[in-house]
């Protein structure tokens, strides 16, 4: 029952029993007045006057005061029954309600989300609680993102910097054998090779943050399109591998195209990279959730990224043109897309999932 009606029901009832005392209240002073002498007189049928007994004066006193008594009750009674439902429609349809709503702004207001609003009732206060749950959850989950953002950002640093004090100490070393006139061809070539590596470095930090800084633009995609997409996408990472692919007939999609295509064209050059023979592509839908699939038949992957993640710069092999950022920039753009990327080893390889949410809204 809405508050409009609980508090009209609650008052018509306590009016009604106010008006129910009243006529008590009238009934019981004129049963208690009955029993003193009216006083007056009486004419009777013959026409002769004939004087009743007359009330003493204590018995006149008490019959005045229940008089003011049985009047006043018409004024007092109703009014209270007005204050009793007023005091009844707080305690039972604003007090807990208010209570649960400042303890919770208490709990906002000292940073700490960690607590939970109760559904009280369906009506407007309740909708309100509810809605103010809803609002803390969201909080909850704003502050935990920035959270992991925060903290992804400092394993990002923290691995750019590690990976850049090989190259920095190649390069002073280098650039004191040309200050000392001993610099062979061979130095030259270090140098060259080292500068172009932190160089490639600088454009894989700058390719993060561009992703970071992406945002979500969700449009209709046919699955017929995404299909053709992949095929191209296998032909061009993996064309002497053999390919083969499963894509349902799913009818249209809400996605972002451009940020399916990027992990998905990650996801695929990497496993076109291990393979050995073939590579595996399939695309489902589970509830509101897609999934891209891509198995190979290389050596898979290692057990510390399984356990751990895709990590920023986690290079499975030396090698300065492969920083391992594919799986790691496709990790964010799952996230920023309300999903995840899962990473797996299969008994002939290697296998990689990565899921997006479907009608994603930022």
């Amino acid at each position: 029952m809405g508050l409009k009606k609980s508090f009209f029901f609650l008052s018509v009832w306590c009016i009604l029993l106010s008006l129910l005392l009243v006529l008590l209240v009238f009934f019981i002073c004129s049963t208690i007045k009955s029993g003193y002498p009216p006083g007056g007189i009486e004419i009777g049928s013959d026409g002769v006057i004939i004087p009743l007994e007359q009330p003493t004066t204590a018995q006149q006193r008490v019959i005045t005061l229940l008089t003011y008594f049985q009047w006043l009750s018409c004024i007092i009674l109703p009014v209270s029954g007005l204050g009793v439902a007023a005091v009844l429609f707080y305690r039972i349809k604003l007090k807990k309600p208010i209570k649960l709503l400042q303890a919770g702004t208490e709990h906002i207001r000292a940073n700490d989300l960690d607590f939970s609003i109760p559904a009280v009732s369906t009506d407007e206060l309740g909708q309100i609680c509810a809605a103010f749950e809803t609002m803390r959850l969201e909080l909850l989950k704003t502050n935990q993102a920035l959270w992991r953002q925060a903290e992804e950002r400092k394993r990002l640093n923290a691995a750019f910097a590690h990976d850049l004090r090989n190259p920095i100490t190649v390069l002073k070393g280098s650039l004191k054998l040309l200050r000392n006139g001993t610099a062979d061809e061979q130095a030259i070539d270090r140098l060259e090779s080292y500068t172009l590596r932190i160089e490639q470095y600088v454009e894989a930090m700058s390719s993060i943050q561009r992703i970071e800084q992406m945002p979500v633009r969700v449009s209709e995609v046919v699955a017929r399109t995404l299909r053709t997409e992949l095929e191209e996408t296998a032909r061009l990472f993996a064309p002497a591998l053999d390919i083969a692919l499963s894509v349902p007939d799913m009818g249209a999609l809400q996605i972002d195209h451009g940020i399916f295509l990027n992990v998905a064209e990650n996801l695929i050059g990497n496993a076109a990279r291990f393979a050995r023979t073939k590579v595996e592509i399939t695309l489902a839908i589970e509830k509101d959730i897609l999934f891209l699939s891509v198995v190979d038949d290389g050596p898979g992957f290692p057990a510390g990224l399984i356990k751990s993640g895709p990590k920023p710069f986690g290079k499975v092999e030396e090698n300065s043109e492969h920083f391992g950022m594919g799986l790691y920039s496709s990790s964010l753009l799952c996230q920023k897309h309300g999903g995840n990327l899962r990473l797996e080893n299969s008994p002939a390889g290697a296998i990689t999932t990565a899921s997006i949410q479907i009608n994603f809204k930022p």
